[in-house]
């Protein structure tokens, strides 16, 4: 029989493997544009990458909500302003600017790794203190 143990449990595995994914996806854009891969690859994989955040995130959110994480707030803006940051990339995909691009992607890189580190650190935290 499942325990709210056992959801925990696997909740965070599951958590940390999408965040293996989802640092593997970005590094992957990060490539792409140092590379100056085509702009049409560099939008794919700029959408697979989005797409793969916002599903992440709403079910990070679903996860902190049933177990009325404290920092839940603290934590959904930080998924805010990291879907921001991938409209600025995306806004700078269809532009000339190379370096501007790169900018933009380091840093949401900068901002992810540190975001993962910290606030979804002090979740996985909180959740195996449930147990």
């Amino acid at each position: 029989m499942s325990t709210i143990s056992d959801f925990n449990t696997a909740a965070q595995a599951g958590i940390d493997r999408e965040h293996e994914v989802q640092l593997s996806l970005l590094r992957t854009l990060c490539q792409a544009i140092r590379e100056q891969r085509s702009t049409s690859e560099v939008a794919q994989l700029l959408g697979h990458f989005s797409d793969y955040c916002e599903a992440h995130f709403v079910s990070e959110e679903l996860i902190m909500r049933q177990h009325s994480f404290e920092e839940y707030e603290d934590h959904a803006d930080d998924h805010c302003h990291m879907m921001g940051l991938l409209k600025v990339i995306a806004t700078d995909c269809e532009g000339a600017d190379s370096s501007k691009l790169k900018a933009s992607t380091d840093e949401a890189l900068a901002f992810i790794e540190n975001h993962i580190s910290t606030r979804d650190k002090r979740f996985a935290d909180f959740l195996h203190r449930a147990e």
